[in-house]
């Protein structure tokens, strides 16, 4: 497993702009897929981005897509999620995740293997 460490979280009007990073304790470029989650007030965790490794094919749900956009920095060990046109119903406390022991097809929480302690990211007038 590789140790995860998010920053960037906040509090910013609707319609505002956030920047997650996320530092690896390993080297990115060793890490299969990574990926974004949030776990909302409601308790569900809730798939928001994945990136793989190599060419770096993103995947996002409908409900981010054009919104949100994730990258990785195999250079700085960093994962990133830029989220734009923030809504309230983004709020949530935002996991950064690492596929470090196997490569797994799926992007559902049980195919990551590596997860960071989280960051608050809340959106209100």
């Amino acid at each position: 497993q590789v140790q995860l460490v998010e920053s960037g979280g906040g509090s910013v009007q609707p319609g505002g702009s956030l920047r997650l990073s996320c530092a690896a304790s390993a080297r990115t470029s060793s890490l299969y897929t990574m990926g974004w989650f949030r776990q909302t007030p409601r308790g569900d965790r809730e798939f928001v981005a994945a990136i793989t490794r190599g060419v770096g094919k993103t995947y996002y749900p409908d409900f981010v897509k054009g919104r949100f956009t994730i990258s990785r920095d195999n250079a700085k060990n960093t994962l990133a999620l830029q989220m734009n046109n923030l809504k309230p119903e983004d709020t949530a406390i935002y996991y950064c995740a690492a596929q470090a022991l196997s490569f797994r097809v799926g992007v559902a929480p049980a195919d990551f293997d590596s997860w960071g302690q989280g960051t608050q990211v809340t959106v209100s007038s």
